[in-house]
Formats: C-alpha cells, structure tokens, sequence
C-alpha cells in the first residue's frame, strides 16, 4: 500500500518510466519473486512444504511429472532464496529433508491470497479467453475471405492482361 493512500495498492504507488529499462526491471525485488513462484514447480513445492518437511523422494513421488533434475534444481534455488531449508541426516543412505524456512512460510500468505483470487476469477477469465479465442476465429474468417477476393479480383486483372496481349515484368525480361 502506498504511504499517503491505503485504497492504492502498491504496485500502482509509483509511476513507472516509459519505456521501462531492462536493467531496472531486472534489479527490481518482486520481477524476481513473480519469476522464482511464477516457474512451474516452486509454487507447489512451497504449498507441499508448507504443511509440513519432506524427504526428498517423498517430494518426488508428491508431484506427477517432475524429473529428478527439475526438482533438484527447483529445491536449490528456493533454497538460495532463503524460502527452504535442507537437512542432511547421517544414515546411509543418507536421507535428506527438506522445509520451509520463516521467509517461506512468510510466502503462503500471500501465495494463499494469489491462488484464492485465482479461484474466485477463473470462471470469468476463461469466459474471457473463450470469447477472445471466437473473436480472433471470426477475425481470421474475414480475412482469409477479404484475401479471397483480393486474389480473385488479382486473377481477373491478370486474365483481361492476358487476353489483350499484356505481359508482366517476368514477360518482358
């Protein structure tokens, strides 16, 4: 929320430069949250250990999908985040746990509030995509036919070329 206003939310606080430079949008602290829950995997992996730590194959077998590698490396980098943490139990083989930290579980809060609104507009936002989808269908319609009769004026130009004796540059080469 902005200091002087509580109705104006944050992110509509501060007038943004026109265009926006790269390397400000780069070093900007939520383009780099909305990139690191915004991927295909931390979100889950973040609500998943919000209920409670996991053990990394109990994590792997939670998400149908997700290869060894995406999830180690999805683990890694909320864990560079500073969102997880990783414990090494000394058993062999060794077995290792994974949680959140309280910066990650400062996150479901707002993750929660991101996903109820998500629940709450989704029946008007597919309406909305359905009916953009139908109008680009319809804009694509009336192209192709208005292309249709622009090539079929072309061939009738062409032909009364032709039958005066007419040639195109490729004639007269």
């Amino acid at each position: 929320m902005s200091d002087t206003n509580t109705r104006v939310p944050s992110v509509l606080a501060h007038e943004l430069p026109r265009p926006v430079p790269m390397d400000e949008l780069a070093a900007c602290p939520a383009s780099e949250v909305f990139r690191r829950v915004g991927d295909k995997w931390s979100m889950l992996v973040v609500i998943l250990l919000g209920g409670r730590a996991h053990r990394y194959n109990e994590l792997h077998r939670a998400i149908e999908g997700i290869s060894q590698r995406m999830l180690t490396r999805t683990l890694r980098g909320l864990e560079d985040d500073g969102l997880v943490w990783r414990r090494v139990h000394p058993t062999v083989p060794p077995g290792v746990e994974y949680g959140l930290t309280e910066l990650g579980v400062s996150l479901l809060g707002p993750l929660s509030a991101l996903a109820d609104w998500a629940v709450r507009h989704e029946p008007g936002m597919a309406e909305a995509r359905r009916a953009a989808s139908e109008s680009r269908a319809g804009e694509s319609r009336a192209g192709a036919s208005r292309a249709g009769e622009s090539r079929a004026g072309a061939s009738e130009v062409s032909e009364s070329r032709v039958g005066r004796g007419e040639q195109g540059r490729a004639g007269r080469r």
